[in-house]
């Protein structure tokens, strides 16, 4: 007999979660005021700045006759699009770790608790930290909209009915994906199915995405006449998915149309997998759980030892013994690697659009697109420090209660730094000249340009990884459960914030220079190449500068840590 789903027992359950969490931020004092007003001034000045794009970009839409209102919903469903994607992802990972791999399940499998109840419980959990980056993104653009099209304060409540149940669905469709998943394979070893599953869903992503056809938006002439365009870009490109719903549901909202049916799919859909979660959980979690207690088992290495040997025979025994750890401990964290999965793919299509850049129509000469490499410089500098946040930057976290074996043994923290460095800079080296050699190749741009921004990102590599590594030293989260939590902490919002102003000065420093070599050269202008020479021998210093001096201050960091 299936148990009800109490308000009451969910909420006893997830007491704890609160009180610990209201412990944290009390127990800082002083230290925590001050974190919470430099979130406090970074999330206004993030809000304020998306606000105002946005906005302006609606606003342009507003004064577009016929086409602008078609055009602001289709913007805010292929953003809704992007965002369920993201969304069903990170649920399925984090349900991983909430609903089968947490420390606390020993306890709470041993106890008189009601299956419903933790199924309500960790729901809601696993929802608050998959859901709440997606959450903020979307708080300013929904204003923007609400700003332009007059929407009111009653449009605050509307909008709280249209998206509970838009974040319901994706967190319910993740849980019971990972609930199959666990009873199919042991959650330890669910690495094992996880990344077919990923790459699946990528698939399909890219897939809804190129039915989206965004590129449509900037190139009517494809079309024979202008009711072909409007027809076009007026058809839902995913009519049964829910953010098409949901873009449905505001914009009939805003502008006085119908809103019922896009409502009734929401909450229908979103009630009809909680129920279906709520079923399959009480008939199938224990099962998974204690599947998921067998461990992930012992596998030979033999035959992977003499390669590895070969490949890092010329470090230092302990040296090459620390890089040999940062990869295994790397790849038994299936919400570390499955993510790098997603990240790659999602990279490949990055580089894949490029193509349908509006770069070859009326008005694109041949000096514009040799000057857009130097805008793709700085989406591609976020990128790699967005990675370095997400996988370098806990490094030292995830060391967690095993960090004592290192301080109390001979090893110097030099030496650990070193191959947590080196084993995030060389993937990150490596990605950065692939995807931003793909792209100038794609763009067709002169080789002068070419050698500049590849030169440029792979300079950048060096110091996003020192800094990551340091800022992961100076706000470590040794107690977290699960990776992805860690670069969403305090130290990981100062350092995407430290990366985004370095970044800033790079492009500038190097895309500056170059770009009035490239316009001077174009117009057959005058234009002496020592003046590169000061600008380039800038951007290299401060990239020396921020990849040595972070390091010490991290090694330091570690070494005091090791003397208390």
């Amino acid at each position: 007999m299936r148990e009800p789903l109490r308000a009451a027992s969910v909420l006893h359950l997830l007491g704890p979660k609160w009180r610990i969490a209201k412990a944290r931020a009390g127990s800082a004092g002083e230290t925590h005021m001050a974190r919470a007003l430099v979130l406090a001034l970074l999330g206004s000045g993030f809000f304020y700045a998306a606000f105002a794009l946005s906005r302006k970009v609606l606003t342009y839409f507003m004064g577009t006759e016929d086409i602008g209102a078609i055009l602001a919903g289709k913007v805010l469903a292929m953003m809704l699009l992007a965002f369920s994607s993201i969304l069903l992802l990170s649920n399925v990972i984090g349900a991983l770790s909430s609903s089968f791999l947490a420390r606390d399940l020993d306890q709470i499998a041993s106890a008189p608790v009601k299956r419903a109840a933790l199924y309500g419980a960790r729901l809601i959990e696993t929802g608050v930290h998959a859901n709440w980056m997606v959450m903020l993104l979307l708080l300013p653009l929904l204003s923007a909209y609400a700003a332009v099209y007059q929407g009111g304060i009653q449009f605050l409540g509307f909008a709280l009915a249209v998206f509970v149940p838009y974040f319901v669905i994706p967190t319910a469709l993740g849980s019971l994906i990972t609930l199959v998943l666990a009873n199919v394979f042991p959650a330890r070893r669910t690495r094992d199915i996880l990344s077919v599953v990923t790459v699946l869903a990528i698939a399909a992503l890219v897939v809804m995405f190129r039915m989206a056809r965004p590129e449509q938006l900037v190139r009517p002439e494809g079309f024979e006449n202008f009711m072909d365009f409007v027809a076009a870009i007026n058809t839902p490109s995913s009519p049964w998915l829910p953010s098409e719903w949901a873009s449905d549901a505001v914009m009939g909202y805003l502008r006085g149309g119908p809103i019922s049916t896009a409502m009734l799919r929401l909450w229908g859909a979103a009630l009809a997998l909680v129920s279906v979660g709520l079923a399959a959980h009480q008939l199938l979690w224990a099962r998974g759980f204690s599947a998921a207690q067998e461990g992930a088992g012992k596998r030979t290495s033999v035959a992977v030892r003499p390669l590895i040997d070969r490949m890092f025979g010329w470090l230092p025994a302990n040296r090459r013994e620390l890089v040999l750890k940062e990869l295994k401990v790397f790849a038994r964290d299936t919400t570390q690697w499955s993510q790098l999965i997603l990240l790659f793919v999602l990279l490949v299509v990055y580089v894949a659009n490029v193509r349908y850049l509006p770069l070859s129509g009326d008005g694109m000469t041949v000096l514009l697109r040799q000057l857009v490499p130097f805008l793709n410089l700085a989406v591609a500098g976020f990128v790699l420090a967005s990675i370095a946040g997400r996988f370098v930057f806990p490094s030292i976290s995830l060391e967690g209660r095993a960090l004592w074996l290192l301080r109390s043994s001979p090893l110097a923290m030099r030496d650990l730094l070193w191959a947590k460095f080196w084993v995030g800079a060389v993937p990150l080296f490596l990605l950065a000249i692939v995807l931003v050699v793909a792209t100038n190749l794609l763009l067709d741009v002169s080789l002068f340009v070419h050698v500049v921004s590849t030169a440029a990102i792979a300079c950048l590599v060096f110091p996003l990884t020192a800094m990551a590594l340091s800022y992961g030293a100076f706000y470590p989260q040794y107690d977290s459960e699960n990776a992805a939590q860690i670069p969403t902490s305090f130290g990981g919002l100062l350092f995407m914030l430290s990366a985004i102003v370095l970044i800033a000065a790079v492009a500038y420093g190097a895309g500056r220079p170059a770009s009035r070599w490239v316009v001077a050269d174009h117009f057959g202008w005058e234009f002496d190449s020592w003046r590169l020479l000061l600008p380039f021998a800038l951007v290299i210093t401060t990239c020396c500068a921020f990849t040595v001096l972070p390091l010490r201050m991290a090694r330091r960091k570690l070494d005091a840590l090791e003397r208390g």
